[in-house]
């Protein structure tokens, strides 16, 4: 556990974004939490230039999204803090963007129209009806006439979503005559903007029928045009997205950093020229923090620190110190398992160490195969910082898996087996135990009780029995760290008193001891006789009173009054109850690590049996090939099965263990983290 200092910057409001910059950049400072400032000088400067990012953010989202582009949601590696170059840059692009987008709007906008006009018009063509008369039988409204062509678009304007204009001289702007196309709830709005332009009318010969053939070639044209302007909005809009891409990623990425550091600047306590930051940082980092700043402010910087003994905050406990862990890469891997409970109290014992090891040890038994295992660890590898990009999500998962695929290989070597097979390993395992023993056996290990495979009851109940002892090792040593943390704390008497405490580890060892005799004596009846001796009632007994008569005893020793802080009468009730619940728990916590065998067991019995039907199948008179595909099919289908589903089923178990057997001996109050401030999360880091 890394030793923490408190620190106090007083920065000047110049210098500011620049030692923010620094401390996001490198997150070597966890920011306290302090009182807002009042200055309403200082927050409307804050809040003005919070409002301008927020615009400029949502400005590159719009137009991010019309271009298709996808924006970063953090900072990146190369984000700087936004200037006046940033913000032109983002005016041009979403200029350029709003433009064409209004552009392509405008023109659907048109397309849906002059559809609408082209099919009610082709609807109407062949109509055996003058087209004079179209007017009363139709929902679309028709004028066609002469309009000075510079009042063309002016036209179309005024008349907007109203009504469709298109020219029938010759070019799009090339003749004065126009073909006008409304609905009829438009046809007034359309002869009123036709009669300010000057519209003269055209006659149409009575003899005409249906809708004459120019005024529908008037309409496809003017669709083909619109076509036309859609397409080469669509070029224009894919080069813009080669153009300002990258611009719209790494301007949202600037803009990010600018906002976290105003959101910061807004809950620091600053004048109208300066800042306080305060936070705490690791004390092997202390030095380079402070030369950095030094030289990145010109020396326009103050430096306070202090130790956490020093502050009265802490030493109340109304603050926390957070805690860092430092770990070579096997135990690192695990600290997140330790983080997901909770922290460490600071100053206490790093269970970290611990946890690694016996997860590792404890998934093995569990799941032993040396090819299932070899999986995990090749995953394991795959999922590290050299591996696929699709599996970075697992990094952190990397070591770990590599761990348990290591101790899985081992155990399955131990007890023979290969992606199930029981027949692959035998040659090694001779081969090696000839070597070292002078007595070639088949299986190091047998959990399977079967006299074939050299196994019996009795050796199951001595790999019980030793499953049984890793449950006593992890038992102590988690009263042992509850006790030296106690001490650490100076919570004496819970140091010495507790269940949990060094009164609870000497029953529990005593207890123990008794129980061990007892076995042997049943093992070994010729040799050893069981018999419950006056010291085992002392042994007993004085650890279960101090735990029943510790605070008795401490309230007396330190002079705190009452004596009995609620009555007599409870503090026996207490006492009975704490007595039941130290035997309880001792021996529910010792006994549930009969899972790890039990659990050893099972994955031993399902391997043998995927191979025994994967054996039979391949011996069916249907054929040697179709026998041997089955055969093949079985051993994938149950290995993968198995990896998985008891995979998974074994990280739950050890988990369990380690977190209510192991955990709940010390984690009675959990720390904080130490979380530095930063611009990109872990995740992204990792």
């Amino acid at each position: 556990m890394r030793d923490m200092k408190r620190i106090e910057l007083t920065v000047l409001s110049r210098d500011v974004d620049i030692v923010i910059e620094f401390l996001g950049r490198r997150a070597l400072m966890h920011l306290s939490d302090e009182d807002e400032d009042d200055s309403s000088s200082a927050r409307s400067s804050m809040d003005a230039a919070f409002v301008h990012i927020r615009e400029s953010l949502d400005k590159l989202a719009s137009a991010a999204a019309w271009l298709e582009v996808k924006l970063p949601t953090e900072p990146g590696e190369s984000s700087h803090f936004p200037g006046e170059a940033e913000d032109v840059l983002t005016n041009t692009i979403t200029m350029a963007v709003s433009s064409l987008r209004g552009r392509e709007k405008e023109q659907y906008e048109e397309k849906r129209k002059v559809e609408e006009a082209l099919n009610e018009a082709r609807a109407f063509a062949s109509l055996d009806a003058p087209f004079s008369d179209l007017d009363q039988l139709s929902y679309l409204t028709l004028r066609v006439g002469h309009v000075d062509p510079r009042w063309h678009n002016e036209l179309r304007q005024s008349l907007a979503d109203r009504a469709v204009i298109v020219s029938l001289g010759s070019g799009e702007e090339g003749g004065d005559r126009i073909l006008a196309a409304a609905s009829r709830k438009g046809r007034f709005a359309l002869d009123s903007e036709l009669k300010k332009m000057n519209f003269v009318p055209i006659a149409i010969p009575k003899e005409l029928k249906g809708v004459p053939a120019e005024l529908l070639s008037g309409l496809e044209d003017r669709l083909k045009a619109v076509l036309g302007e859609l397409e080469d909005i669509i070029g224009r809009k894919e080069k813009l997205r080669e153009e300002y891409g990258n611009s719209l990623q790494s301007l949202t990425g600037s803009y990010f950093m600018a906002e976290i550091a105003e959101q910061l600047k807004a809950r620091l306590v600053a004048t109208q020229n300066a800042y306080l930051l305060t936070g705490w940082v690791p004390v092997d980092m202390l030095n380079f923090l402070v030369k950095e700043l030094d030289r990145l402010t010109e020396g326009r910087i103050a430096v306070r620190a202090y130790d956490p003994k020093e502050l009265k905050r802490v030493i109340d406990g109304s603050e926390k110190v957070p805690v860092a862990l430092k770990h070579g890469a096997f135990v690192q891997g695990f600290e997140r398992m330790v983080f997901s409970y909770g922290a460490p109290l600071y100053g206490t014992i790093d269970p970290t160490p611990v946890v690694a090891v016996f997860f590792t040890i404890l998934f093995g038994i569990m799941f032993g195969d040396l090819g299932q295992g070899m999986v995990l660890f090749l995953l394991g590898i795959l999922a590290g910082r050299r591996g696929p990009a699709f599996l970075s999500k697992f990094r952190r998962f990397s070591i770990p898996l590599m761990a348990v695929g290591i101790s899985s290989m081992i155990m399955g070597f131990l007890n023979g087996s290969f992606f199930t097979n029981e027949n692959i390993l035998v040659g090694p395992t001779r081969a090696l135990t000839a070597f070292l023993t002078g007595r070639p056996v088949d299986r190091i290990l047998v959990l399977m009780p079967l006299p074939e495979h050299g196994g019996s009851v009795k050796k199951l109940f001595y790999f019980f029995a030793f499953t049984l002892s890793l449950g006593v090792l992890l038992n102590s040593l988690g009263l042992i760290i509850n006790t030296i943390n106690q001490l650490k704390l100076k919570k004496y008497e819970k140091a010495f008193f507790d269940r949990t405490g060094l009164a609870g580890l000497l029953f529990f060892w005593y207890a123990l001891f008794i129980a061990v005799r007892f076995l042997l004596a049943l093992e070994r009846p010729d040799i050893l006789t069981f018999s419950f001796l006056w010291m085992d009632v002392w042994g007993l007994v004085i650890p279960l009173l101090a735990i029943i008569l510790g605070p008795l005893i401490w309230r007396i020793v330190s002079g705190e009054r009452p004596v009995f802080a609620e009555g007599p009468a409870v503090f026996l009730m207490e006492g009975m109850v704490g007595i039941l619940e130290i035997v309880s728990s001792i021996i529910s916590n010792t006994m549930s690590f009969l899972r790890v065998g039990a659990f050893a067991l099972s994955h031993a019995v399902l391997s043998y049996i995927v191979f025994r039907f994967s054996e039979e199948v391949s011996a069916v008179s249907m054929g040697p090939a179709f026998g041997t595909t089955m055969s093949v099919l079985i051993l994938v289908f149950g290995n993968a099965v198995i990896i998985i589903l008891e995979g998974l089923i074994v990280t739950i178990q050890v988990l369990r263990l380690q977190y209510y057997e192991f955990f709940s001996k010390f984690f009675n109050e959990t720390g904080v983290k130490f979380s530095p401030f930063r611009f990109r999360n872990e995740r992204s880091e990792s």
